[in-house]
C-alpha cells in the first residue's frame, strides 16, 4: 500500500465555502485559460517556451495578489488545459520556479486537469487514456493533493465510457467547450441539458458543463470568456436562462463561462481578472474562477436538483489518427504488448527489485506519449507549424512509446527466463500467458536448432503438436501450448527426432480457396475476401453474406492469387496476394482445435482516399455491441434500449477497440476482434442516422475520415491490420472480450536459461481471479516503486456487482489499497485469507495496490471518520475552516464543526501565550509569531515542553508596537 508523500502543512488554514440552498443572488464565475493547439498554432519549441512563460506569469501574479491582500474572489487564477504543461516545465531547464508553481497549484490559483492535453479520446484504447494521466497522479502523491478536473475541448462529441475512466481516476468535474471547426457535424446548439451529472454504466458520475453552442468564442465554445462583457450578457439573457434550469424548472443561480485564450499562442495578461474587479457588485458578484470553484459552488447550491444523463455521442475529431494508420496501429499494438511486458516485469521484480533501476524516465515519457500521440490537432499542420513538423513529431512520439515497451518486453522476457529452474542440455522455452484465465493457444518458439525435433510439455510429460514455420525469413517452431495458466507460464522442451505423429486436422485447396478444420470451413477469394464462412458445429450454418457486393474482410477491389503457406498440424494459412489499388497481402489462418479465424492484412502501397475492410454477415435482426472507450455499448438509441444519444450525436463513426459483436435471431452471432483500427461504420449509418438493420461493419483502414487528419497517410506504404472472427450462439460480453484479448495478446515465448531457480521448472501462475466476469486488465509495479506495491487493475464485465477474490501465486496478499486509476489512494482494505477480496460494481474498472506499506495513523484516523485515506492534509471535510491535519493533531472531529474548539491566544503577564494539546507523537508542533501576518518565525517564541498527551504552552514577548500574532503549525515528517 502507498503512503502519499507529505509536505509541511500550515495548521491554521483559511477556507471559504459557498454552500446552502439556492439563492436568488446570481453568482458568476469567469475562468481564464490559454488553449493549447500543439504543433498547430506554434511549434514544439515555441510551446515549451510559452508553457514556461505563462506558468511563471500567472504564478507570480497570484503571489502578488496574495501579498497585497487582494480579496480572494478577485485574485488572479489560471486553468491549464493539460498536465503536460507541468511535465514539460519540470523537465525544462528554463523553468526555474517549479516550487512556486506547486504552491500556486496547492493554493487553488493554478488548476491542473488530469488530462495530458486536449486529446481525441474516441480513438484511444482505455488503457492509453489511463496511462496518459500517470504524471498527474504522480503530482497528486508528491504534493498530497487531488486533481478533480478533466476535460476535452473543440470536439463536438464525447465517448460514453470516458466519464467512467475520468471518475475512476479521481475527477469530479468536466467542461466541454466545442468548436464548429470541421464539417459536416451534428448540431450542437440544442443540448438537452446545459449542465448535468454525466453518469457511466458503472454508476460513476461527473458534473459536466456542456452548454448549447453559439460560436467558438461565446457560450458553448471553447473560449466562452474571451469577451467577458459579452459572456456576462449571454449568461443572463433569456435565451440562456430559459434552458439553464434545474429539475424543478428554476434557473440556476450559479453561472460560469470558461476559456479566454482561444487560439492565441500564449496569454500573458490579466484582462479578465481586471474586468471582474471593475464589474463585480454585492448584488451580482463576479469571481475570477479556477473552474473548480464554480463546480463546488454549483454542487453545494443546486446539488439535489441537478439532472443526470447517460449516453454516447459518437466521434468527430476522434477519427483523425486513422489518417496515419500504420503509426497509429503501432501505438495500439504497443498498448497491448505493454500488458505482457508489465506482467512479466511483475514476476521478475518479485525476485529482483533492481530490475527497474533507471527505467523511470523512459517509462514516464512513454506514458505521457500515450496521450500526446492522440493530441487533437492531428492534421497537416497549421498557421504556426508545418505538415513536416507535425508528421515528424507524431512519428517520434510513437517511436518513443515503442522503444520503452519493446525494451521492457525483451528485457523482462530474458530476465524471467533466467529465473526459471532448469536441468539438462535440451533447449527449453517458457510460454507466458499475460491474461487472467488458463488458455490453450498457438505460439512460435524461437528455436533455430537442428531438425527434425519434437516438443514436450514438462508439466504433463506429454508431447504437443508442433510444426516448423518460416516467418519473415526466420525459422520458428510452432506449437499448440495446452493449459497455459493465468498470468503465468508453462515450460516446453525441444528434443531431437521426429516424435509422435499427430493427425492433420486441416483441409486446404489453394485452387478453390478452401480452408477448413473441425470447426469451420472457409472459402477465400483471390482478393483476400472470405466469401463463405460455415460453422460446422451449428449444422453447417453459413455466416457470410454478400451485401452491396462486399463479403467478409472485403477491401472491394483488386485481383490476386491464393497460395498455401506454413501448412502443418498446428495451423494452416491461405495467402492471397492482391494486385490493385492498393496492392496488399491477406493471410487467413485456422488453428488446431480452434474455431478462431485469424486474419492478417498487409497493405503494401500508399493510398490517399478513405478505405475500409467490410464484414458482411448472414444474420437477421442484428444487434451490435462494441467496446468503445472504457465501456461496452449497444449500438442503438436510448429509446431503443441502446446507449446512443438521440441528439447532438454523430452515428457514422463508431469506436472499435478490442471487439465488435453482431448477434442476430436464433440466436447466432459473430465476434470481430480488432488490433490496429480505430473506427467503424455500422451498416448504412450516416452522420445523423444510426442504421441498426444491416448486418455489416465497415472497418476503416485509414484515410482522412470526415476530410481531416494527415494527408496521404504521411507517405507510408506499409500497413498491418489484424482481425479475428468467431461465431457463437447467444451474445456474451465477457466471452467476446476474452476472445478479443486472446487475439491481441498472444502467448509469449522465451528461452529458459535457469541462471537462478527462483521459479518452478515446469509451470507457474502468478495471479488467479475466481470470478469469471472479472478480468485482469493490467498488472504492474507501482509507479512510485516497489515499496508501494504492485498494481492490479480489474474490469467487471458482468451485468451485476460481483464479489471476487484475487490471489497471488506463492505470495500472500497482506495489504491492499483501492487506488484511483492514477494510483492515488482512495481507501484501505483488509486482506481476506491472504487474498484481495472486494465487491466490484457491474461494468466498473477498479485499480488496487497490493502488498505495500501499512496505513499511517493519520490515514487510519481519517478512515475511522468515514473519510478517504487519501484526503489531503490541507483539506477541510466539514467546511469549518480547520484543516484535516490540524483536527488530527488536536483531537477534533473532522466531520463536525470544530473551529470553536481551537486553542486561543491569551495575554498573560506581558507575554502572548498559546496553549494546545500535544496528542500525536509522529507530528511536529511549532508555534510561530508575526507582527504583520506576512512574515512568520519561531525565533522569538519559547515553545514550551510536555509529553505526548499533555498540554503545551508556548509564549512570546510583545514587541514595542504591542501587536503580535501567533499561529500553530503542525507538520508530518
Amino acid at each position: 500500500m502507498r503512503t502519499p508523500p507529505r509536505r509541511l502543512t500550515s495548521a491554521l488554514l483559511g477556507l471559504t465555502l459557498l454552500a446552502g440552498p439556492a439563492s436568488a443572488q446570481v453568482r458568476t464565475y469567469l475562468a481564464p485559460d490559454d488553449h493549447t493547439d500543439y504543433l498547430w498554432s506554434a511549434t514544439e519549441a515555441e510551446y515549451r517556451l510559452y508553457f514556461q512563460q505563462m506558468l511563471d506569469f500567472f504564478a507570480q501574479a497570484a503571489t502578488t495578489d496574495l501579498a497585497n491582500g487582494v480579496p480572494s474572489a478577485l485574485q488572479s487564477r489560471f486553468t491549464l488545459d493539460g498536465s503536460f504543461w507541468l511535465y514539460d516545465y519540470e523537465r525544462n531547464p528554463a523553468g526555474t520556479q517549479f516550487p512556486l508553481i506547486r504552491d500556486r497549484v496547492l493554493s487553488g490559483h493554478l488548476t491542473v486537469p488530469l488530462n495530458a492535453l486536449i486529446l481525441t479520446y474516441g480513438g484511444m484504447p482505455a488503457e492509453a487514456v489511463l496511462r496518459s494521466m500517470a504524471y498527474a497522479g504522480s503530482l497528486e502523491r508528491r504534493w498530497n493533493t487531488r486533481f478533480r478536473l478533466a476535460h476535452t475541448m473543440e470536439n463536438l462529441t464525447l465517448p460514453y465510457g470516458l466519464g467512467a475512466l475520468w471518475a475512476g481516476s479521481g475527477a469530479r468535474y468536466s467542461w466541454n467547450g466545442v468548436c464548429q471547426c470541421t464539417g459536416p457535424e451534428p448540431s450542437a446548439a440544442d443540448r438537452l441539458h446545459e449542465i448535468y451529472r454525466w453518469t457511466g454504466l458503472d454508476g460513476s458520475s461527473l458534473l459536466l458543463k456542456w452548454y448549447s453552442f453559439t460560436t467558438n468564442d461565446r457560450l458553448g465554445g471553447y473560449a466562452e470568456a474571451r469577451f467577458p462583457a459579452d459572456a456576462l450578457a449571454q449568461l443572463n439573457a433569456p435565451a440562456f436562462t430559459t434552458r439553464y434550469r434545474d429539475l424543478q424548472g428554476q434557473p440556476y443561480a450559479v453561472r460560469g463561462a470558461f476559456g479566454a485564450g482561444w487560439d492565441d499562442r500564449f496569454t500573458l495578461n490579466l484582462s479578465l481578472r481586471d474586468y471582474v474587479a471593475a464589474n463585480t457588485t454585492p448584488a451580482a458578484p463576479l469571481f475570477v474562477s479556477n473552474e473548480i470553484d464554480f463546480f463546488q459552488d454549483f454542487e453545494a447550491t443546486h446539488g439535489p436538483s441537478i439532472p443526470s444523463y447517460s449516453a454516447s455521442f459518437g466521434n468527430e475529431w476522434d477519427a483523425q489518427p486513422a489518417s496515419l494508420a500504420e503509426v497509429t496501429g503501432s501505438v495500439r499494438r504497443n498498448v497491448e504488448k505493454l500488458r505482457a511486458a508489465e506482467a512479466m516485469t511483475t514476476l521478475v521484480t518479485w525476485q529482483n527489485p533492481g530490475f527497474l533501476t533507471g527505467r523511470a524516465p523512459a517509462r514516464d515519457l512513454a506514458m505521457m506519449n500515450l496521450g500526446l500521440y492522440f493530441e487533437h490537432d492531428f492534421t497537416d499542420g497549421g498557421p504556426g507549424a508545418s505538415r513536416a513538423e507535425r508528421l515528424a513529431w507524431q512519428r517520434r512520439v510513437a517511436n518513443e512509446i515503442d522503444s520503452y515497451v519493446s525494451t521492457l518486453h525483451a528485457d523482462a522476457k530474458t530476465a524471467l527466463g533466467g529465473l526459471i529452474g532448469r536441468s539438462g542440455n535440451a533447449p527449453r522455452f517458457f510460454v507466458f500467458n499475460p491474461l487472467s484465465w488458463t488458455r490453450t493457444d498457438v505460439v512460435d518458439l524461437p528455436y533455430t536448432g537442428s531438425l527434425p525435433a519434437h516438443v514436450v510439455d514438462l508439466a504433463t510429460g506429454l508431447e504437443v503438436p508442433s510444426q516448423t514455420v518460416t516467418v519473415n525469413s526466420v525459422q520458428l517452431l510452432r506449437i499448440q501450448a495446452p493449459g497455459v495458466p493465468s498470468v503465468g507460464y508453462k515450460v516446453f522442451e525441444v528434443r531431437s527426432g521426429a516424435g509422435a505423429s499427430f493427425a492433420n486436422p486441416f483441409t486446404v485447396n489453394a485452387g478453390t480457396g478452401l480452408l477448413a478444420n473441425a470447426a469451420v470451413s472457409l472459402t477465400v477469394s483471390g482478393r483476400g475476401a472470405i466469401n463463405s464462412y460455415v460453422d460446422k458445429t451449428r449444422a453447417n450454418r453459413e455466416f457470410a453474406a454478400n451485401l452491396g457486393g462486399r463479403t467478409i474482410n472485403d477491401f472491394g477491389s483488386g485481383t490476386g492469387t491464393v497460395a498455401v503457406e506454413n501448412a502443418g498440424v498446428v495451423s494452416t494459412t491461405l495467402r492471397a496476394t492482391v494486385t490493385g489499388a492498393p496492392s496488399r497481402v491477406t493471410r487467413i489462418t485456422l488453428q488446431r482445435d480452434s474455431d478462431r479465424v485469424l486474419i492478417e492484412n498487409e497493405i503494401t502501397q500508399n493510398f490517399t482516399d478513405v478505405r475500409s475492410w467490410t464484414f458482411s454477415f448472414n444474420l437477421s435482426a442484428p444487434d451490435l455491441w462494441h467496446e468503445e472507450v472504457g465501456a461496452v455499448l449497444r449500438a442503438r438509441l436510448l429509446a431503443d434500449g441502446g446507449h446512443y444519444a438521440p441528439q447532438n450525436a454523430r452515428y457514422d463513426l463508431l469506436t472499435l477497440n478490442h471487439f465488435a459483436d453482431l448477434t442476430g435471431s436464433g440466436p447466432f452471432g459473430v465476434t470481430l476482434s480488432n488490433v490496429e483500427c480505430l473506427m467503424m461504420q455500422y451498416g448504412n449509418s450516416t452522420l445523423n442516422a444510426l442504421d441498426t438493420a444491416t448486418p455489416q461493419l465497415r472497418v476503416f483502414a485509414g484515410g482522412q475520415l470526415g476530410g481531416y487528419g494527415i494527408s496521404l497517410q504521411g507517405g507510408d506504404s506499409f500497413f498491418r491490420q489484424q482481425f479475428a472472427l468467431r461465431t457463437h450462439g447467444a451474445y456474451s460480453e465477457v466471452a467476446a472480450m476474452r476472445f478479443a484479448l486472446e487475439h491481441s495478446n498472444p502467448l509469449v515465448a522465451g528461452a529458459v536459461t535457469g541462471t537462478a531457480a527462483a521459479y518452478p521448472a515446469d509451470q507457474f501462475s502468478a495471479v488467479q481471479i475466481d470470478q469469471p466476469d472479472v478480468l485482469l486488465w493490467a498488472l504492474k509495479p507501482a509507479e512510485d516503486g516497489l515499496a508501494h506495491g504492485w498494481i492490479a487493475r480489474v474490469w467487471n464485465f458482468g451485468d451485476t456487482s460481483a464479489t471476487f477474490a484475487l490471489t497471488l501465486g506463492g505470495r500472500r496478499v497482506e495489504n491492499v489499497q483501492q487506488t484511483s486509476h492514477v494510483e492515488t489512494i482512495d481507501r484501505y482494505l483488509v486482506a481476506n485469507g491472504g487474498a484481495l477480496v472486494d465487491l466490484i460494481p457491474a461494468k466498473q474498472i477498479r485499480t488496487y495496490a497490493l502488498n505495500a506499506v501499512q496505513p499511517t495513523a493519520f490515514d487510519s484516523w481519517k478512515q475511522a471518520y468515514g473519510l478517504a485515506a487519501a484526503a489531503a492534509a490541507t483539506s477541510d471535510a466539514d467546511g469549518d475552516g480547520v484543516a484535516l491535519l490540524l483536527e488530527y493533531a488536536l483531537g477534533l472531529d473532522p466531520t463536525a464543526g470544530s473551529a470553536q474548539q481551537l486553542p486561543a491566544v491569551q495575554l498573560v503577564g506581558g507575554l502572548a501565550q498559546l496553549t494546545y494539546p500535544r496528542l500525536r507523537s509522529e507530528l511536529s508542533y511549532a508555534v510561530e509569531a508575526s507582527q504583520d501576518l506576512a512574515t512568520w518565525s519561531t525565533a522569538s517564541v519559547t515553545q514550551g515542553s510536555g509529553a505526548v498527551g499533555t498540554n503545551v504552552t508556548a509564549t512570546a514577548p510583545l514587541p514595542a508596537g504591542g501587536r503580535l500574532f501567533l499561529r500553530l503549525r503542525v507538520s508530518l515528517p
